[in-house]
């Protein structure tokens, strides 16, 4: 019987700051209430683009 540790994924962190972040910046351009949920979609990619060219390359140490 082994015992292993789980892997904690925490990706989930990027994306809610990513969203969070996207919707701000959306709130802030000033030009309506539709670039809210743009800019939170633009955070989103641009978080799912982080995650998988950055984050998934790096190794534990």
């Amino acid at each position: 019987m082994s015992h292993h540790e789980e892997e904690k994924n925490f990706d989930y962190v990027y994306y809610l700051v990513a969203l969070l972040s996207g919707a701000f910046v959306g709130a802030i351009v000033d030009r309506g209430f539709i670039w809210i949920p743009v800019g939170a979609i633009l955070g989103l990619l641009s978080a799912g683009l982080f995650i998988k060219v950055l984050v998934s390359g790096r190794e534990e140490v």
